[in-house]
């Protein structure tokens, strides 16, 4: 009997966790473990952990498959990553950091950043191959106008992977920036300026004051 101890983190942005439950197959050069179910509840931020059992030692693990399904309301979940320490102590990092939804299955592989010759498994020779399939039909292109560059082939944001789309908390982000900056540069004296500068030792005494508070800001953030 080889144990295999296992960790999930969930993201800590707003609705990162769900209800819906999640469970997990471990997947090594030798062999898989069954399907076994992590938990029903998984709040941001947080952790779980849970032991795999399994009839033999599955050698280097390779890939992980998370699968998510609901009883009766649909919940998204963001998985951060997960953590996998094999009976011998080696431990193998499976970054994740995208949305789940739905009832749906995603293999994440090991994150050491192997390269396609590296593969030398068919399993993951597959994944690779299902991978691209994958990334193909998300990010199709259409020309809008002759002449013009590609765009994607979609008629709205909405029907692209919540993984594609710019989510909400970026755009946030983005505008709270950009908010700052405007008033970082009207208390400045840079806008709505009605005289010219006197000289650019003038203008570079208004930039560094921006950058400094910019500086601080990030220091303190």
């Amino acid at each position: 009997m080889a144990v295999y101890k296992v960790t999930v983190a969930t993201g800590d942005m707003v609705e990162a966790g769900t209800n819906n439950s999640i469970s997990v197959t471990l997947v090594g050069s030798y062999g898989e473990s069954h399907q076994t179910t992590v938990s029903f509840l998984f709040l941001p931020g947080k952790e779980k952990s849970l032991s795999v059992h399994c009839g033999q030692d599955l050698g280097p693990i390779v890939l992980i498959r998370l699968h998510k399904w609901r009883l009766f309301l649909e919940d998204a979940w963001f998985c951060k990553d997960v953590r996998v320490t094999a009976p011998n102590g080696t431990l193998y990092h499976f970054p994740c950091y995208q949305w789940l939804e739905g009832v749906t299955t995603v293999e994440v592989r090991e994150g050491s950043g192997k390269k396609l010759v590296d593969d030398k498994l068919q399993i993951l020779k597959e994944h690779r191959h299902r991978e691209l399939a994958a990334r193909q039909e998300a990010y199709r292109w259409k020309n809008f106008a002759q002449g013009w560059p590609r765009c994607l082939n979609v008629d709205s944001i909405l029907e692209l992977d919540s993984n594609i789309q710019f989510s909400c908390i970026r755009a946030t982000n983005f505008t709270g920036f950009l908010i700052f900056q405007g008033a970082s540069h009207f208390l400045s004296g840079f806008l709505l300026r009605r005289t010219s500068w006197n000289s650019l030792d003038e203008m570079r005494t208004i930039f560094s004051r921006t950058q400094g508070r910019d500086i601080g800001r990030c220091l303190v953030l």
